[in-house]
């Protein structure tokens, strides 16, 4: 079933006219420079645009220097097609938002759409009109650095929140009256490479492909998504670029994909280093066949297709739907009519007061509340504070990898922040030691700090550098001598509030045992001090939610939360209640499946967050005990806020299929509402089921709806929360090839 929402209509009888009138005047090789991704306006660069061999121009940055090169080619080439300008604004264009994993714990898909209306906003100012991202790579290696990229380890979250960036960058044109595009990434199972080293292979079924890495990219299909990248790993023995079962069986064929087809950067010339292709032409050759539209940046297609279309080697026909593509793109854009940015509105919009106030309100929800022993937090503004660490006066590091022209110098520190919340002369500071080198020679003035105040805020943890593309760490925990530095301010036996900046999960087992309050505040964006500020002083409550798994230890990864049961797990799951087997199994060696050195919990488990109250779940119901394998049923708990601050929790449903045609997950997020609540308040969160949520790829990778007995959940975390069961009956209800 088809459920695409394309905002583009690939059929308008007056854009494909235009575009037929013009791929009629065009050359072979004008064709084939519509395929043609080129990175900045440098001076090679610039004499392609004049030979309109550039489809895509990208790094170039300001209205002034896109209306340049734009002019080159709408002025200087021979037909005079404007160029598609792209950047990586991915937390924002100039006011930087939280990285995308933070936005995902927040758990608010208006919030994160919010975000894209504005990135795009600022972007179109700036002459840019397309974006590589959302990144929807399902990830569960935290040693992988793009994790920072994406939505964490949940397939279900990672559909969410692609979706709602999708609808926020299409949201621009209300806003700015000008056509965005976006383009999700990297298609498919990036997140998947092992050891989690960045551009290594991908080893899965195409079952746990269908189950767990594809449906977000197909959640961003349906919602309308006009570009998709192809991912630099192999799968099933192709690297992406060259891989015609995702390209076109089931991106194209499967699924409807009308758009563009990006390659990701120098991937068609990796091809020969993959092993694959023994020369550019048969590169070339490779990834037109899989499916390839746009060779990003390797120069393959622009120094080799015109000679294997000539030879007989490539057909035509491929390069002109390649063309068609990309010029129907740049019509429906409004490109050949309007292809100048206005001048003067990069002023008035780029890191404006409203922007900025909606960076600092994502970066609120998007921190998550670890521990908080004794109450500490919220801390009063009165009395003496020691902001101590390496980050704790660091600008760069919140601002995370993408930051596109986010400035290290426009960033509020925690030290800022925390200096303007409670005024600067209450506050102490000291670095204690660098982040990554050096000795102890600054723990003396950090320890003096923490004796002479009353509290003290530590902050620590990776720079902008130490996660993103490309950076991947075997060793999780805090870089450098930061434990060192932790450790020597603890022991003044001053109350310690932990604040960590960094762009993945850290294993840090220690900290997360030994310090009173430890808030996860990840890279948070420009206005990360003031949001960090926000909650340490309790001018709102804490309400992110982790949606990544955190380990006790590198060597518990990959660890999350919906594993399968295995035949002898660790922990018991429960099944034997609703089955007909004995309620103690018998395991000769009960720690098979855990290490013998750590336990088979967590530090943190997937969707855990503390607040400065508490909420209590109750009156689970199920609109229904059974239901037909097409039906729905309907479940729906009370959420009560039992403390005496206002709080906003994210209610979580999780179901469990416990006997299936395949082994299931122990269990899977199905859905989420976060809900305000004043002290003493009470809501309503419901929840439908149907096919969608029910359903599974199965052993022959057709999507069905199998009969037996279900499971299901409503909490505040994966682990435990109000349970109930309901049953599908019949027979399995094959859904065709996805839901």
């Amino acid at each position: 079933m088809n459920h695409t929402r394309s905002r583009i209509n690939w059929n308008e009888p007056e854009i494909d006219r235009r575009v037929r009138a013009l791929l009629a005047r065009m050359t072979l090789a004008e064709k084939i420079g519509q395929m043609v991704y080129k990175d900045g306006a440098k001076d090679r660069a610039e004499a392609l645009i004049r030979a309109g061999s550039v489809g895509i121009l990208a790094n170039v940055h300001g209205a002034d220097e896109v209306n340049r090169v734009q002019a080159i080619a709408v002025q200087e080439s021979r037909l005079g097609i404007p160029l598609l300008t792209g950047n990586d604004v991915i937390q924002g264009y100039r006011t930087i938002f939280p990285i995308p994993l933070a936005q995902a714990s927040s758990w608010n898909c208006e919030l994160i759409e919010r975000h894209a209306t504005i990135a795009a906003t600022e972007a179109i100012a700036a002459g840019t009109r397309w974006t590589c991202t959302p990144m929807v790579d399902v990830a569960r290696d935290p040693r992988w650095g793009r994790i920072a990229e994406g939505a964490g380890e949940d397939t279900w979250l990672n559909c969410a929140v692609g979706r709602a960036q999708v609808r926020g960058f299409q949201a621009a044109e209300a806003a700015t009256g000008r056509r965005f595009l976006s383009c999700v990434k990297h298609f498919a199972a990036y997140g998947a490479c092992e050891a989690g080293r960045d551009y290594d292979t991908v080893d899965i079924s195409e079952n746990t492909l269908r189950n767990v890495y594809l449906p977000p990219f197909r959640a961003c299909v349906d919602e309308g998504i006009e570009t998709v990248m192809a991912s630099f790993n192999e799968i099933l023995g192709r690297p992406a670029a060259a891989n015609h079962f995702l390209l076109t069986q089931i991106l194209r064929e499967e699924w409807g994909f009308a758009g563009l087809i990006v390659t990701d950067y120098n991937a068609v010339y990796e091809l020969m280093t993959h092993g694959i292709a023994g020369s550019p032409g048969a590169a070339a050759c490779a990834a037109i066949a899989a499916g390839v539209d746009v060779d990003m940046n390797a120069d393959i297609f622009l120094g080799n297709l015109e000679k294997l279309v000539t030879s007989g080697r490539v057909a035509a026909a491929p390069i002109e739907g390649s063309a068609y593509r990309m010029l129907y793109l740049k019509f429906w854009l409004g490109l050949f009519d309007d292809p100048y940015t206005p001048a003067g509105r990069e002023a008035e919009v780029l890191l404006c007061g409203a922007h900025r106030e909606a960076a600092r309100a994502l970066a609120r929800q998007s921190m998550v509340l670890l521990r908080n022993e004794g109450g500490l937090l919220p801390l009063p503004s009165t009395g003496r504070i020691a902001v101590v660490g390496p980050l704790a006066d660091d600008g760069d590091a919140p601002l995370g990898w993408w930051r596109c022209r986010g400035r290290a110098e426009e960033t509020v520190t925690v030290l800022e922040g925390i200096r303007q919340a409670c005024g600067a002369a209450n506050v102490l500071h000291a670095a204690g030691c660098a982040l990554t080198e050096g000795g102890r020679e600054g723990f003396a003035d950090a320890v003096a700090a923490a004796q002479a105040a009353d509290v003290v805020v530590l902050v620590l943890g990776e720079s902008a550098r130490m996660s993103g593309e490309a950076h991947s760490r075997a060793d999780l925990g805090l870089p450098g001598r930061q434990e060192e530095l932790l450790r020597a301010v603890h022991a003044t036996g001053k109350p310690l509030v932990v604040v960590l900046i960094n762009g993945r999960p850290l294993a840090t087992p220690w900290l997360a045992e030994n310090v009173s309050a430890l808030l996860e505040a990840w890279q948070p964006g420009t206005e990360g001090g003031h949001a960090v500020a926000d909650l340490l002083f309790g001018r709102c409550s804490p309400s992110g939610k982790l949606v990544v798994t955190i380990p006790r230890a590198a060597g518990q990864v990959p660890v999350y939360y919906n594993r399968k049961t295995t035949g002898r797990p660790a922990v018991d799951t429960g099944a034997w209640q609703y089955l007909d087997m004995p309620p103690r199994p018998f395991y000769p060696e009960p720690d098979t499946t855990r290490h013998l050195d750590l336990p088979a919990t967590p530090q943190f488990p997937f969707g855990f967050g503390l607040s400065y109250t508490w909420f209590e779940y109750r009156d689970l119901q199920l609109s229904a005990a059974a239901i037909p394998s097409d039906g729905r049923v309907e479940v729906s708990a009370t959420v009560r806020n039992a403390g005496e601050r206002p709080g906003d929790e994210v209610a979580q449903l999780y179901v469990q299929d416990v006997v299936g045609s395949i082994t299931r997950p122990v269990k899977e997020l199905r859905g989420f509402r976060r809900i305000s609540l004043r002290p003493g308040e009470e809501g309503r969160v419901e929840f439908s089921l149907g096919r969608a949520e029910l359903g599974f790829f199965d052993a022959r990778n057709e999507f069905v709806v199998e009969p037996g007995l279900f499971r299901v959940w409503i909490g505040g975390d994966s682990i435990g929360g109000l349970e109930g069961t309901f049953v599908v009956e019949g027979g399995a209800v094959s859904c065709g090839c996805g839901p």
